[in-house]
């Protein structure tokens, strides 16, 4: 009878591991060791959002190249990145890690769900330190979703960076997207909203988020997938509390081969209530 006891609890721990290995978290929060130099928060920022297709290409069947999507980031020369379908892999070296290192910046990755080849997520990567990280659980029964938030600060300036991809139904995104404008993060401090929005057509989802984040210069997104072709704006970065000077699709050789997604690019500068309060 104990013997089976014993039997019976470990399985009953071992279930409750595997769920919290599966179940959206934060899995990484790292800082540089060669940190590039700091510029004012409340200057003119480049930022971008990118969606690296678990570092497969543009056809997602080829083995994972982190480094030809590391290429086309690197391209980017930004400042605050959102990316989306980031593959860490089990064993071996952490992509994710090395991509930072090597540019210099800070990174933070929330796992969304396993995948056979290693835990899939979202990630931010900054240049300043992050001083905290609240995440927003955005699963249903169907699809694992997470919205990851970053805080950052400097010389008394405080934003905050969401990175997030949405669902791909209509009226799971819309949750999705009340949740997001209702969190504390959004609406307490400047914020960018940055991440593939999934918002293939124009719903109530993606009609809410441009009614809520109105600092957006162009009445038009940019395009970003496919990438060979872009015809659809997927990947968006929104903004409250911050305005968006220009906005384009980064569509380089490179970035056509990298991924099925092209990044979005944009210079941001903090609005003079913000930076004044």
């Amino acid at each position: 009878m104990a013997a089976r006891n014993a039997d019976s609890e470990r399985r009953r721990l071992r279930l409750r591991g595997r769920e919290r290995e599966e179940a959206p978290h934060l899995a990484l929060l790292r800082a540089p060791q060669r940190p590039r130099p700091p510029i004012p928060l409340a200057g003119e920022l480049r930022v971008a959002t990118y969606n690296v297709h678990r570092w497969t290409g543009i056809n997602g069947r080829s083995r994972p190249d982190p480094a030809r999507a590391g290429f086309v980031i690197s391209e980017l020369d930004a400042d605050l990145i959102s990316l989306q379908e980031v593959l860490r892999p089990l064993r071996g070296d952490d992509p994710l890690e090395a991509l930072a290192e090597a540019l210099g910046l800070h990174v933070a990755f929330a796992v969304t769900r396993v995948h056979k080849r290693g835990k899939i997520g979202n990630a931010i990567l900054s240049r300043w330190p992050i001083r905290a990280v609240t995440m927003l659980d955005l699963s249903n029964v169907l699809e694992k979703r997470v919205a990851v938030a970053a805080q950052l600060q400097a010389d008394g300036v405080e934003i905050d960076v969401v990175a997030t991809h949405l669902a791909l139904a209509d009226r799971t995104r819309r949750r999705q997207v009340k949740s997001l404008l209702e969190h504390p993060r959004l609406t307490a401090t400047p914020t960018l909203l940055m991440g593939d929005m999934n918002a293939w057509r124009q719903c109530r989802a993606t009609r809410e988020l441009d009614e809520a984040l109105t600092e957006h210069h162009n009445r038009e997104w940019p395009a970003s997938f496919p990438a060979a072709s872009p015809v659809l704006a997927l990947d968006r970065i929104y903004a409250r509390g911050l305005h968006v000077i220009e906005m384009e699709a980064h569509d380089s050789r490179a970035a056509r081969r990298a991924s099925d997604h092209l990044p979005i690019i944009a210079r941001v500068k903090l609005g003079a209530e913000a930076a004044g309060s």
